[in-house]
């Protein structure tokens, strides 16, 4: 386990393939005496392949961090890259692509349709990008994340773990190049926060997944292969093969 100092280039390892970079990226929100500075500047990148968990106090600008990361929102400057894609200066229509294409989405609320059965659910993606999925192709995603025998059943009908899981399903189906997922655990029970990490680690480990995860919770981020802390919009060091312990004691500094 070790600490890392500030800097560009946090989490950029020489040779590492990376799947998501931000260079000098700054958003800013409001105006004149009401303007806010969420991101400052962050320089950071994830590797393929490795889980990492984003930390920090209330107000710090994860949730910012990660909405610039996956696209869903635009930085006032600085560049962000999916791969080698900026996707900064993509057009609206060239990113919402990108999106459906490259990125895949797990959210604290689930976001599943109550009407649609787990199968639909999981398809869904695929068919707002317009392809007709095959049964076998959603069946086997339902299986990756344990839940094979659930397909016909309703949001209503499963349990919120059981729930998060055809989420993260849905958000596998089309084979994205980088997860993100924000407080994915956050309206979860123990049990099962501790079964959605478990597949978040092992699509990790088993199947090369890039994973980017927001959370408050030290031991969901013990999970992580290393955690990015930020405070006030900035990068305020990370720390690989974390602990529970290590990562409540980097917050508490951060939270002074």
């Amino acid at each position: 386990m070790s600490v890392t100092g500030v800097g560009v280039g946090v989490g950029v390892g020489v040779g590492v393939e990376q799947a998501v970079t931000l260079s000098a990226v700054a958003r800013l929100y409001g105006r004149g005496e009401r303007r806010v500075s969420a991101l400052r500047g962050v320089d950071c990148a994830f590797a393929r392949g490795s889980f990492t968990a984003v930390m920090g106090p209330s107000g710090s600008g994860k949730s910012t961090l990660l909405q610039c990361a996956a696209g869903l929102d635009r930085p006032t400057s600085g560049r962000v890259f999916i791969g080698r894609t900026d996707i900064s200066a993509l057009t609206e229509t060239e990113l919402t692509k990108l999106r459906r294409e490259r990125i895949g989405f797990v959210f604290q609320s689930f976001n599943l349709m109550p009407s649609l059965n787990a199968r639909k659910n999981v398809a869904l993606p695929l068919r707002l990008a317009g392809q007709r999925p095959g049964r076998a192709r959603v069946d086997a995603a339902l299986r990756q994340v344990g839940l094979g025998d659930r397909g016909g059943h309703r949001p209503a009908e499963l349990s919120g773990g059981q729930q998060q899981r055809v989420a993260v399903a849905r958000a596998l189906i089309s084979r994205p190049e980088v997860l993100f997922a924000d407080e994915p655990t956050g309206a979860l029970d123990t049990h099962s926060s501790r079964e959605v990490l478990g597949l978040l680690r092992s699509v990790v480990d088993q199947a090369g997944q890039t994973v980017v995860m927001v959370t408050h919770d030290p031991v969901a981020a013990s999970w992580a292969d290393r955690v990015l802390f930020l405070s006030d919009g900035a990068v305020h060091g990370e720390l690989a093969g974390p602990t529970v312990a290590a990562v409540s004691e980097h917050l508490a500094r951060l939270s002074g």
